[in-house]
């Protein structure tokens, strides 16, 4: 038998690395936690582990990226209509995609909110 999943641990590593994108920053609306930049949300963390269920939405843009989003069990269109807009809401559970995986999807829903500024230094060479 395999070890258990660890959904606490997948979404805080998905957090960290939201973070760690050019001037992101989290803030705690509505009882969970977000990534912004520039004061645009760019993905919904929710609650922490034990508060609900564990989750995250992001907005992503290429056709293909948001079908496998949304092939993930359990995934949806995001509520209050942001699903029109290619939001994205995935259960952080099994069958969730690798964690490398998860990160293009974050910054795929970086660039999308960011200002080009921003988004293109992530493009930038990064140090070894």
């Amino acid at each position: 038998m395999g070890a258990a999943f660890d959904a606490g641990g997948v979404r805080e590593a998905v957090r960290e690395y939201a973070l760690s994108l050019p001037e992101a920053r989290e803030e705690f609306p509505w009882g969970g936690s977000v990534a912004k930049v520039n004061k645009k949300i760019f993905v919904f963390l929710g609650p922490d582990e034990g508060e609900g269920p564990l989750r995250f939405t992001l907005k992503l843009t290429d056709d293909d990226v948001h079908a496998d989003a949304l092939a993930v069990p359990g995934a949806e269109p995001a509520g209050y209509g942001l699903g029109k807009s290619g939001w994205v809401t995935v259960p952080f559970g099994e069958g969730i995609p690798p964690l490398e995986v998860l990160c293009e999807w974050i910054e795929d829903s970086y660039r999308a909110v960011a200002p080009k500024r921003l988004a293109a230094h992530l493009d930038a060479p990064r140090p070894q």
